[in-house]
């Protein structure tokens, strides 16, 4: 690839900020408060403006107000957002006072949208242009605000009456065309491509990635510009909504902070909720156990083989779980597409018991016939009801666990919130009274 000198000094400069936040990142906060201090504006500025930067909030809020207000005026607006929403309030006042007036205004907007949503990532800088203006005009206006732009991947045309969008011009179609011609005529219908401020994240990142953008524009109710989200700052949202999801789906409340910086009694705090609730559900395993107590105590092997049916059962059900939320995330299933899941579930469950079933009947058999262990007279009926209650646990544990993420989020919750314990637990105790039905059936008038 060709490299020119202006890229190579951009090249250049972003290699010192992420050598710079390498090396903060692994310092207590006093340095890096001192290493910010002592650099550069222009470093400090883009070692601030990368999402990497863990302790950004901290090391602004520890500078003098006046220190801290230059440099967040000098950062993109949707990474100054971010980092000012993590401040304290009386610190982040303080900052925010001392800024520029319209940067000031376009910072409380940003504010007011929850992270989470194109409002939360979009960023205020962005060229637009009205729609009477000429492909020269847009090349000088260009050329004028480039630098105070994070970045120029399209331009936008307004209604000069209005304001509303009406189009976006790529600038590979702003450098070829004629310099007289009207910017009006190069632009595309946005339509399908508007977002509201309001638009989740996760939604956002489909847009994008399946209309294959490299930014999209947020409008109000009005469709006038409110800023635009890009693809950089989609990519921090997937990576921030996947670490959230892999805590969620490990039964851990989602972190606010990374695993080494988080206080102990947070911690604690973080996953003491999700132990003690899977805690009490287990307690119903006792119960079902309680239940089925006469039957134990006639037939004591059956609790040889507790553990390996309610494994297998948990497995079933959290690999299903996985599957959904990844299909649900990514848009390839909706809330309608359930009873489809269903039937795939069902046939699939089946054919995976029966797998199974087949393995541990073959072993019982073997440990009879080898002589590694004495199953009794009736060990072949113990071997079918063990095939026959990993048929039914598992396929129950297939089709839960595909169910429980559409019962979320139909439920308004996160299905990443049917996290791999949930599940096994849900199937743990259903596949208890599966396991001893199966067993009263097929035992009865032998061993029971």
């Amino acid at each position: 690839m060709d490299i020119r000198v202006g890229d190579t000094r951009m090249l250049a400069a972003h290699e010192a900020a992420s050598d710079l936040v390498d090396r903060l990142n692994s310092q207590p906060l006093e340095k890096a408060v001192e290493a910010i201090e002592a650099s550069p504006m222009r470093l400090a500025v883009d070692a601030l403006d990368q999402p990497e930067f863990a302790a950004a909030a901290d090391v602004l809020a520890a500078l003098a107000p006046a220190r801290a207000a230059r440099l967040v005026n000098e950062m993109s607006a949707d990474r100054a957002a971010d980092v000012l929403a993590e401040i304290p309030d009386e610190a982040r006042t303080a900052i925010v006072t001392q800024l520029p007036v319209p940067v000031r205004t376009s910072l409380n907007a940003l504010l007011a949208y929850p992270r989470d949503t194109a409002g939360g990532m979009m960023t205020t800088e962005f060229v637009a242009m009205p729609d009477d203006a000429t492909v020269a005009q847009t090349l000088d206006h260009v050329r004028t605000v480039e630098r105070s732009r994070e970045t120029i991947y399209a331009i936008y045309v307004l209604d000069h009456v209005t304001g509303r969008l009406r189009g976006t011009v790529s600038l590979r179609q702003l450098v070829i065309a004629a310099p007289d011609m009207g910017i009006a005529e190069l632009a595309r219908d946005p339509t399908s491509i508007k977002l509201r401020p309001d638009t989740d994240r996760e939604e956002v990142a489909r847009i994008i990635r399946r209309r294959d953008l490299l930014a999209a524009p947020v409008v109000d109710a009005d469709d006038r510009m409110l800023g635009i989200v890009t693809v950089d700052d989609v990519i921090d949202a997937i990576v921030e909504e996947h670490n959230e999801d892999t805590q969620k789906f490990g039964g851990v409340a989602a972190f606010d902070e990374s695993y080494l910086k988080i206080g102990f009694w947070p911690m604690i705090g973080k996953r003491a909720g999700w132990l003690s609730a899977l805690f009490l559900s287990e307690m119903l395993t006792a119960s079902a156990m309680q239940h089925f107590e006469t039957e134990l105590e006639r037939a004591v092997l059956l609790t040889l083989f507790i553990p390996l049916i309610m494994s297998s059962g948990g497995n079933s059900g959290s690999q299903a779980t996985s599957l959904i939320i990844r299909a649900l995330a990514v848009g390839e299933l909706r809330l309608r597409d359930w009873w489809r899941v269903v039937l795939r579930e069902v046939p699939t469950g089946v054919v995976l018991g029966t797998i199974l079933g087949v393995v541990g009947m073959l072993r019982i058999a073997l440990w009879q016939q080898l002589g590694f262990y004495d199953y009794g007279t009736y060990w072949h009926l113990i071997a079918l009801t063990v095939g026959l209650g990993l048929v039914g646990i598992v396929t129950f544990g297939s089709v839960a666990g595909s169910l429980l993420p559409f019962a979320l989020q139909r439920l308004g919750f996160d299905p990443a919130s049917a996290s791999a314990p949930f599940v096994a637990t849900l199937v743990d105790v259903t596949g208890l009274v599966i396991y001893f039905s199966v067993a009263l059936a097929v035992l009865s008038g032998t061993l029971l």
